[in-house]
């Protein structure tokens, strides 16, 4: 068996499909209507038309679960923050840190979806090396391996 993709279920699928391209600027991969796939195969069903795959027996369909969220990863953590405050977009928190050194910010999307945007874990290395961190020092802060972080800074040269 292959796991194809997550999909989320949305009130209004022309304002969650802008979210997602002009806010988070995913790239549109398949437009079927009713539903939409986007490159990274994650997809939005309309509600309507989720019901009515279910069956008639699900007419109820729950938003703002709190139990499923979309992680996306960005250079520029901040930048991406501002933009959706500038947008009035609903934080669950802001920038904080996580256990292992990432930065992340989680919100909803128009559905009340749960999104997390993070710092990749290269940015992360990269940010300890430049605050003078050895490797060993980084790998035990990140629980990266030596060979990630390795890999990581080699690149950066």
């Amino acid at each position: 068996m292959k796991f194809i993709c997550p999909l989320l279920v949305v009130k209004d699928i022309t304002i969650s499909r802008n979210f997602y391209e002009q806010v988070l600027d995913q790239k549109l991969k398949y437009d079927f209507g009713e539903n939409v796939i986007f490159e990274g195969d994650f997809s939005l069903h309309l509600v309507e038309h989720y019901k009515t795959l279910l069956g008639n027996e699900h007419d109820q369909i729950k938003m703002k679960t709190n139990n499923f969220e979309l992680y996306f990863e960005t250079e520029d953590l901040e930048k991406m923050v501002q933009k959706l405050k500038n947008i009035g977009i609903e934080f669950i928190h802001e920038i904080k840190e996580q256990p292992w050194g990432q930065r992340v910010a989680r919100f909803y999307d128009p559905d009340y979806h749960i999104i997390e945007i993070g710092e990749s874990m290269e940015s992360v290395v990269l940010r300890y090396h430049r605050s003078g961190m050895n490797l060993q020092e980084i790998g035990n802060r990140t629980s990266m391996p030596i060979e990630f972080i390795e890999e990581v800074l080699l690149k950066k040269e």
